[in-house]
């Protein structure tokens, strides 16, 4: 483990390694001549900005004049999001000898970590980037998955980005929402007592050991599992039941937009879910990575969303946006009237 500097600081993550290692390993896109891939550029920066006004219209949420979205290959995401990450351990804790320690170890997980997401990720709103959040759309994957489906290019990337917008409006209107799931993950972090190169590295071993397995649950194999205390688990319940919420609400509200606006759209979401659900060695990877817990939150999300919007109206489920204390906890998730109860919407 690597020691404090001259100046007592601990060591932090080398987002520039991480960057390198990523773009070396991860896979190229899917091939595509210049032409189209400007075209395709062209027409996903085109689809952010037509979703803007459908989302505003659908949420009901008002938010600052967006940000030109970024449009990006694998590697330039895996840059953005190793920026990210490093930024935001080294502004957990003023206290500098508190931060956990980073390795140029930790630096190459992160990196490989980041190149298999960077493969699947069609689009991200990333709330802790410096100048007050951001949206980026992966071309690459984009493409990918539209041929995959076999649907409308057009009306699969109008909806990816209404998916992606939706995510951008909840932070605007809501500049709270970032700050608090910094905070909770400043105080997971700080009770983990794991440096990042020791908990990849149990990680790495836990792949190790479920290699040609069959896994359990979800959470199985996971980083989740790392986490045993009742604090810890208190902690990613939390940051669960924010995830759920936020995931399922773009859902729904991404086809509450309706075949109006994207004519396909059910062709589309029947075949992506079916995408989502593919079982096999990619059942496998997505529990290693707690990608299918990921994948439980927009169903659990949107099942929440839903159940509330039908009964309280959008302007009801909005009130969630309105402070931390209205958001819901895991179990109003799976339980939605528990929540309506307790806020009295």
């Amino acid at each position: 483990m690597t020691g404090e500097g001259p100046d007592g600081r601990l060591p932090q993550l080398d987002a520039a390694l991480a960057s390198r290692t990523g773009a070396r390993l991860v896979r190229p896109g899917p091939r595509v001549s210049p032409a189209e891939a400007a075209q395709v550029v062209d027409a996903l920066r085109r689809h952010a900005r037509a979703a803007e006004q459908h989302i505003r219209e659908t949420t009901r949420l008002e938010a600052p004049v967006a940000r030109p979205t970024l449009v990006v290959d694998r590697a330039r995401w895996i840059e953005a999001n190793a920026a990210t990450y490093s930024r935001v351990l080294a502004d957990l804790d003023g206290d500098p000898r508190r931060r956990p320690v980073q390795t140029a170890a930790t630096s190459v997980q992160l990196g490989a970590l980041l190149a298999v997401l960077a493969q699947r990720v069609l689009g991200q709103f990333d709330p802790f980037d410096a100048d007050g959040g951001r949206l980026l759309l992966v071309a690459p994957n984009v493409v990918h998955v539209e041929r995959e489906l076999r649907v409308p290019p057009e009306d699969f990337r109008l909806w990816v980005c209404l998916h992606e917008e939706t995510h951008r409006v909840q932070f605007g209107h809501a500049p709270w929402l970032a700050e608090h799931l910094r905070g909770i993950a400043g105080r997971l972090l700080r009770t983990a007592d794991l440096g990042g190169a020791e908990t990849l590295a149990r990680l790495a071993s836990q792949i190790g050991r479920r290699r040609g397995r069959r896994t359990g649950s979800a959470a199985e194999g996971s980083l989740a599992v790392l986490l045993a205390t009742p604090e810890q688990r208190e902690l990613v319940d939390q940051v669960t039941a924010v995830m759920s919420l936020l995931e399922g609400h773009a859902d729904v509200m991404m086809d509450r937009v309706g075949p109006a606006v994207v004519p396909s759209v059910r062709q589309i979401r029947a075949r992506f879910t079916g995408r989502r659900s593919r079982r096999g060695l990619d059942l496998v990877v997505r529990r290693l990575l707690g990608l299918e817990a990921k994948l439980a939150q927009y169903r659990d999300g949107a099942a929440f969303v839903r159940h509330v919007v039908r009964r309280r109206g959008v302007d009801g489920f909005n009130t969630v946006f309105t402070g931390p204390e209205m958001l819901p906890t895991l179990a109003e998730i799976h339980q939605p009237t528990r929540w309506v109860q307790r806020v009295g919407v």
